[in-house]
């Protein structure tokens, strides 16, 4: 492994991508706000898609997509 690799530069994501995947994951959170209306406690699917729209709107972006660079100081 090259000592360079950890040693790189943060890239920012380009602006346009940036505004697709917001309102990708804000229909996400909208939706599951919108399935609150039907819950009833009795069907379990409709909690069980609320709860995956709603890991999915936050869970996605803040795991998968973050620029997070805790730690680099470490892996010297």
């Amino acid at each position: 492994m090259s000592e360079d690799q950890y040693n790189r530069p943060l890239e920012p994501n380009p602006l346009g991508g940036s505004i697709i995947l917001f309102v990708i994951f804000m229909v996400l959170f909208l939706l599951g706000l919108y399935i609150v209306q039907w819950v009833d406690f009795t069907n379990v699917w409709q909690m069980a898609a609320l709860i995956f729209l709603y890991a999915a709107a936050f869970g996605i972006p803040m795991t998968f997509l973050a620029r997070n660079d805790t730690g680099s100081q470490h892996r010297r």
